[in-house]
């Protein structure tokens, strides 16, 4: 089929019909990122203080060696402050009451909180108190959405094959929008979070799948270019993050002003033909007929004669019958051993291993620090507005050069180096007093530039690596593992790193450099034939032994 259809797709070329996908495609990837980033702007850390009652004394930070229970501390209505994540939190999390019979003082919790409005007006974190003992929810908030992704790739692909690309699409692209925008109204932290979660399981259906139907419709020649050119749009994506969350600083009215701009993306799907390969896999072909008649009037091409393209269709579903017929007469035992092996397929041969094993380390870390960067604009006493809008222009050229570099220098090299450079810029930073903050911001927009040119590269090189008979189950099972990593980095930020702050990107760079080298033993793939099978790969007939 791949022969056959892609010919008919390379008479058809790139034309109108082709650039009504990637436009509106993009437009719906930068409304994504959107919500992926969200928990820079919706739920960031804020500096707060306790608001204690009129008999507290002292806070516990700043309570003196030598107190005198019986001394009379003038301290009523004292407000005591924390920069959220430093060494002075716990003076704004308890605070000490003195009884006014025996003397005694004891540690109390604190209830309530002051959050500072110089930067956000209202936060999920200031609106739900997210501080002290419910700071991990603010981490939460961010990753459950990660989670979503994790949940929603492992159904997605199934779903795609078996209802279609444009009407998983649809689907995806509806039920976004409309959980993007109620869940900015919903009145509690509780469901807000199962809002997230649930925003993240349509992420891959309408993201993921909508990038397979651009590849789709797309000819051989032209799929690695458009493959990196379509996420383009993301960065923009992430620098207009950053000026819609300038302009607003409430953020209910901040998520939803950037999830309206969604339900735009709509009136396009009733435009949207469904994938051409897909249907003639289904045997849908005078269906896949009037898609492709369609795209040659748009394009200004001939195809070839209607009986041909039928017949084109007709054969390709003899060769999927045969291949079912095949697998129907094997026994239940048959089966079960079957499924055991494809189980376990991607770890029985050793170059296959390597790839594997490689590939994963290279997606969680890639994933981790990724996430990691665009979320840290508040870690640094710097405009966070600006640091997010400077990080979505440093990922322009990721979409752009890196195209011209893996087809030069190939994409080992490339990806290797990317990630020393991220490696080494993380390292120097966690050195670098944040009195220099214009060096510290340098180091962290280099970073940012080399990992995100890994992950431009590392989604070519995977799919060329990867043998095509396992290919979309090693592609699937790495980008959960990417899912893993985008799920920790919001913890280790928050938690780890708003003690020591030097160890987020200490653990940054040194994960990149072991990513670095765990790309060492792969194979370079420029200019090589694709592995169709696992004997390919490995050089053998038989891929069991």
């Amino acid at each position: 089929m791949e022969d056959n259809f892609d010919s008919i797709l390379t008479q058809l070329g790139t034309g109108k019909w082709n650039l009504f996908y990637y436009i509106t495609l993009s437009y719906w990837y930068a409304c994504v990122s959107y919500h992926a980033l969200g928990g820079a702007f919706l739920a960031p850390a804020v500096d707060y203080t306790c608001r204690v009652p009129d008999s507290a004394v002292v806070t516990k930070v700043s309570f003196p060696s030598d107190f005198d229970a019986t001394e009379d501390f003038a301290l009523n209505n004292a407000s005591f402050a924390a920069k959220d994540g430093n060494e002075s939190e716990e003076s704004a999390c308890t605070y000490l009451i003195q009884n006014v019979t025996t003397g005694n003082v004891t540690e109390e919790q604190c209830t309530s909180w002051d959050f500072d409005k110089s930067t956000f007006e209202s936060t999920v974190t200031s609106e739900f108190d997210l501080v002290c003992d419910w700071k991990f929810l603010r981490a939460t908030y961010q990753s459950v959405y990660m989670f979503g992704i994790l949940v929603g790739a492992g159904v997605n692909g199934y779903m795609a094959d078996k209802y279609g690309r444009k009407r998983m699409v649809t689907i995806g692209a509806i039920l976004y929008s409309l959980i993007a925008v109620i869940s900015a109204w919903l009145p509690n932290i509780s469901t807000i979070i199962a809002a997230r979660f649930m925003l993240g399981t349509m992420h891959p259906t309408s993201l993921q799948t909508g990038y397979i139907l651009g590849m789709e419709v797309t000819k051989p020649s032209m799929r690695s270019a458009i493959g990196m050119l379509q996420f383009l749009s993301w960065a923009v994506g992430t620098m207009c993050w950053g000026g819609w969350a300038y302009l607003i600083r409430d953020w209910r009215w901040l998520q939803t002003a950037v999830s309206l701009p969604c339900f735009l993306f709509l009136p396009t799907l009733w435009i949207m033909d469904e994938s051409p390969r897909w249907l003639i896999v289904i045997g849908r072909h005078k269906e896949a007929l009037k898609v492709l008649q369609k795209a040659a009037r748009w394009n200004k091409v001939e195809l070839p004669e209607e009986r041909k393209l039928l017949d084109m269709m007709t054969e390709i579903n003899e060769q999927l019958r045969c291949k079912n017929v095949r697998e129907d007469k094997t026994t239940m035992k048959m089966k079960l051993k079957r499924c055991l092996k494809e189980a376990t397929i991607l770890f029985r041969t050793p170059k296959l291993r390597t790839i594997t094993l490689a590939m994963y380390v290279d997606y969680f870390v890639a994933a981790m620090v990724y996430f990691g960067l665009n979320l840290s604009g508040g870690s640094f006493t710097f405009d966070p507005f600006v640091f997010m809008v400077i990080s979505g222009i440093v990922e322009i050229p990721s979409n752009t050069v890196t195209i011209p570099i893996v087809s030069y220098f190939g994409r080992k090299i490339p990806l290797i180096v990317s990630y020393f450079i991220t490696g080494v810029s993380m390292l120097i930073q966690a050195v670098i007093s944040e009195e220099q903050m214009w060096l510290v911001i340098t180091l962290v927009m280099i970073g940012k530039l080399a990992i995100s040119i890994v992950f431009q590269i590392l989604f070519l090189y995977a799919s060329e690596l990867i043998p095509t008979e396992v290919r979309t189950r090693g592609m699937g099972t790495a980008m959960m593992s990417s899912r893993a990593g985008a799920m920790v980095s919001p913890f280790l930020m928050g938690f780890i790193g708003a003690v020591y702050p030097w160890t987020t990107p200490v653990v940054f760079g040194l994960a990149s450099i072991v990513a670095g080298l765990a790309a060492i033993p792969l194979s370079e793939t420029k200019d090589s034939p694709l592995p169709d099978t696992i004997a390919h790969l490995e050089g053998y007939d038989d891929p069991a032994t």
